[in-house]
């Protein structure tokens, strides 16, 4: 099969959640489609609004299914969490966080801590351990002035049984209860794309970026400037695509069929 990858794309922006994977099941041969994607001698990172697990966690799980990668080929919206911290926050503020480890280690890493103790921002991720009291702590912090701020605006994510909540069900349902909106720094908002791009090196008319929802992959990439693939194996479909404009550049079944091996 022949890929549908224009021969003037030099790198690509992967997400991962509904294009390599659901949960921990891989979609396709993940091996054989990244020996392809070097056969095509082009440039890759990975670009996901799940902030739950670290760059470090991401490139172990990509190597369980045999494709080996480099840590900081990996940009989370966790990571765009951290520099927003470092570029509006005094170092070792006070931060409350909803999230996964995923989400803390980054923000640790930053050099902030974390406590509900004068929180200067609260930070919402998905995270599977949600309970009232988070709520509550979070709730009360944002109406008594710390910053309100998202990962990612993902209401559901991708599992192998079916669609489960995601990070924007939980940042949802605390915008309701504080009437504040937040700054969410995941796709289709510029921050990560623009950390994407900059690790890629390459002019924004060479790189794709592949994604399997509409309104966050898709959206996020056409607002850079990128050509964008949907692969139709994970949460938008096919008739989505009819009521979207515009459209993105190319539509294809998986990743495996974009690249030519399926």
């Amino acid at each position: 099969m022949i890929s549908l990858l224009h021969p003037l794309i030099r790198g690509l922006i992967l997400d991962m959640d509904g294009v390599l994977w659901r949960g921990n099941e891989p979609i396709g041969d993940l091996r054989a489609i990244f020996s392809q994607i070097n056969r095509l001698g082009l440039t890759t990172v990975f670009a996901t609004n799940n902030s739950s697990l670290s760059p470090t966690a991401y490139q172990k799980k990509l190597a369980g299914f045999g494709v080996k990668v480099q840590a900081d080929q990996i940009i989370t919206s966790a990571t765009a969490v951290a520099m927003y911290l470092k570029e509006n926050f005094a170092s070792s503020s006070a931060v409350y966080v909803i999230g996964e480890e995923g989400l803390r280690q980054s923000i640790r890493a930053a050099g902030f801590n974390i406590s509900s103790n004068g929180a200067c921002a609260v930070i919402v991720g998905l995270d599977r351990e949600l309970s009232f009291e988070k709520l509550r702590e979070a709730t009360l912090l944002i109406r008594a002035g710390a910053v309100f701020i998202g990962t990612n605006p993902d209401r559901t994510y991708p599992s192998p049984e079916g669609l489960t909540p995601g990070a924007g069900s939980i940042i949802a349902a605390i915008e309701a209860a504080t009437d504040t909106q937040p700054v969410i720094l995941g796709k289709p908002y510029p921050h990560l794309l623009e950390l994407s791009v900059k690790r890629l090196n390459l002019p924004q008319d060479q790189i794709l970026l592949v994604g399997d929802r509409l309104e966050t992959d898709i959206a996020g990439g056409q607002n850079a400037g990128l050509k964008t693939a949907l692969v139709l194996t994970g949460v938008s479909t096919l008739q989505e695509v009819g009521k979207w404009d515009p459209k993105p550049d190319m539509i294809a079944p998986s990743l495996a069929a974009l690249v030519g091996i399926e």
